[in-house]
């Protein structure tokens, strides 16, 4: 196949197709399908219309990959939760297309942002992309089939592909990043891939790798320059305390090597660091840049406050959430509350979740309820859940002992679905759960 450049030009190959046309002795229109298809694309027009596109557009051009309709409504809900959070990549969009901030404005700006007048316009072309040939579909098709040659080969192809952006500014190396397979994060680093570059969110490949907890992914990406102090989703939303957010001791524990930022209580709490949380508790600067509060916009809206009480007890749920018994001793010796929900998740049903049967223990030694019923995640998955339901769904077996035998009640029912623990294991596909709860 032809390599197309990064900055296609129609007249560029309407003469190829002309001087084709003479050299072969062939009609017009077979040069020009000819040269259409030595570019993977099914025809001509196809041809026509994506170079149209990136030629009028540019470099801001976002371009379509993801077949499935529905995919881009949830992206411009995700963007407009952005925007309303204030995150200043999400906003500009709005502002750039005179767009409200609301659900029609933001699937306009996805539309438009896509290079189409009209979220129609971007819906009809969805739904032949998986036929229409352009690049980036392509590359994202071999990213998500974890197939490095064909990777390769569509970067030999396209060059351009390693700086070109997708919906919501995401690229092909954030998106490598969610595969779990680093073979296509090196590839693309290879070809000139941008460690440093985030998406509209501010999410940086850095990020993606702490949100997934890929060490070995952590160590190329720094060899390879990514920022560790870049906030993304609010202020203090570092790599490192997207990682602390899952519990993702592995990934935080790396990251802590580079740097601590923004190095509020929530960030010490999730180290384990009892001499900064007892210096950070007397110095004023707990609170200190907590606008990151969740990883993506399937958590609800919400607004971080100074309460001292409310950082001490958020802190907890973070030290949980980590297994930093040292820590959480530390925090309650400091009137943080044991059974405090601050924000989707009491200490105890994060411990729960995550496994760490450590921190279960201890909370449960320093008294808090067993079942105490709080919320989880997002609105529509955890309602009125004891730390029996996230144990169970995720099928933490020493937990769900732990808590049976210190009166958790294996017959409680969530707000929402009206389960039991012993159905949240069934719906988790959590068999051993399932068996250890009847």
């Amino acid at each position: 196949m032809g390599v197309l450049p990064a900055k296609p030009s129609l007249d560029q190959l309407r003469k190829r197709a002309k001087d084709l046309a003479r050299a072969e002795a062939v009609k017009l229109s077979e040069a020009q399908f000819r040269i259409a298809r030595d570019h993977g694309f099914p025809s001509w027009p196809k041809l026509q219309a994506y170079v149209r596109r990136v030629t009028e557009h540019g470099e801001t051009l976002q371009h379509p990959y993801h077949q499935d309709v529905a995919y881009y409504a949830e992206r411009a809900l995700g963007l407009l939760a952005s925007a309303e959070d204030d995150t200043p990549g999400a906003k500009e969009p709005f502002v750039r297309w005179n767009q409200p901030l609301a659900r029609d404005g933001a699937r306009a700006v996805v539309a438009r942002e896509h290079g189409f007048g009209s979220w129609k316009a971007l819906r009809d072309h969805v739904k032949s992309l998986v036929d229409s040939g352009e690049p980036f579909a392509r590359a994202y098709r071999a990213i998500e089939a974890r197939d490095p040659g064909q990777l390769e080969t569509l970067l030999a192809e396209f060059p351009g592909l390693v700086d070109a952006r997708g919906t919501n500014g995401n690229d092909l190396l954030g998106m490598a990043g969610a595969t779990h397979d680093e073979r296509l994060s090196r590839l693309l680093l290879d070809h000139g891939a941008d460690p440093a570059r985030g998406n509209v969110h501010g999410w940086t490949p850095l990020h993606q790798a702490a949100y997934s907890n890929l060490p070995l992914l952590l160590d190329l990406l720094l060899q390879h320059g990514a920022p560790v102090d870049v906030s993304a989703r609010g202020d203090g939303g570092t790599p490192l305390v997207v990682a602390l957010f899952w519990g993702h001791r592995e990934a935080a524990e790396k990251l802590a090597e580079h740097s601590r930022a923004p190095g509020n209580l929530r960030v010490a709490a999730g180290l384990g660091d009892t001499d900064a949380i007892g210096e950070l508790l007397t110095s004023g600067r707990a609170g200190a840049h907590r606008g990151f509060y969740r990883p993506h916009s399937g958590f609800p809206a919400w607004h971080p406050a100074d309460d001292p009480a409310e950082v001490r007890n958020e802190a907890l749920a973070w030290a949980a959430r980590n297994d930093r018994v040292d820590a959480l001793k530390t925090l309650v010796e400091h009137g943080a509350a044991v059974d405090a929900d601050v924000y989707r998740g009491t200490a105890l049903t994060w411990a729960a979740a995550q496994g760490r049967l450590e921190a279960v223990r201890t909370l449960l030694d320093f008294g808090a309820d067993v079942n105490f019923r709080g919320t989880f995640g997002g609105p529509n998955h955890g309602e009125g859940v004891t730390a029996l339901h996230l144990a169970a769904q995720s099928g933490h077996l020493d937990v769900i002992r732990t808590l049976v035998e210190n009166g958790a009640d294996p017959g409680a029912r969530d707000a929402i679905y009206h389960s039991t623990p012993e159905k949240w294991a069934e719906v988790g596909e959590q068999p051993a759960a399932q068996d250890l709860l009847r």
